[in-house]
């Protein structure tokens, strides 16, 4: 089951999503932990991540934590990225230090 914050929705804290995807299309000040974060376009977060999947087509500044994160080419990523694998596509930014640990 998905977890939404709404576009017009801003948190300050912390959040953990116990099972499932967490959906950010509006603003999140604060740390995330889930299975799954997705970071939509209009989105942004600050603060640290840890999941299994990362999606960004939004914003996020902090550090990342995962297994598998994928960049759209929108997204726009100032991180240290930790993860096993990374794609990208054409047009993503990333500021930060990566360590992809296959």
């Amino acid at each position: 089951m998905d977890s939404l914050i709404s576009d017009d929705l801003t948190i300050e804290g912390d959040i953990e999503v116990k099972s499932g995807k967490l959906v950010v299309a509006g603003k999140v000040d604060g740390n995330i932990t889930a299975d799954s974060v997705e970071v939509r376009e209009g989105g942004a977060v600050q603060g640290a991540v840890k999941a299994e999947n990362v999606n960004i087509q939004g914003k996020h500044s902090g550090k990342i934590d995962c297994t598998e994160l994928s960049l759209n080419a929108r997204s726009d990523v100032r991180s240290d990225v930790t993860a096993k694998s990374m794609t990208s596509e054409k047009g993503a930014k990333l500021v930060g230090k990566v360590q992809i640990t296959g």
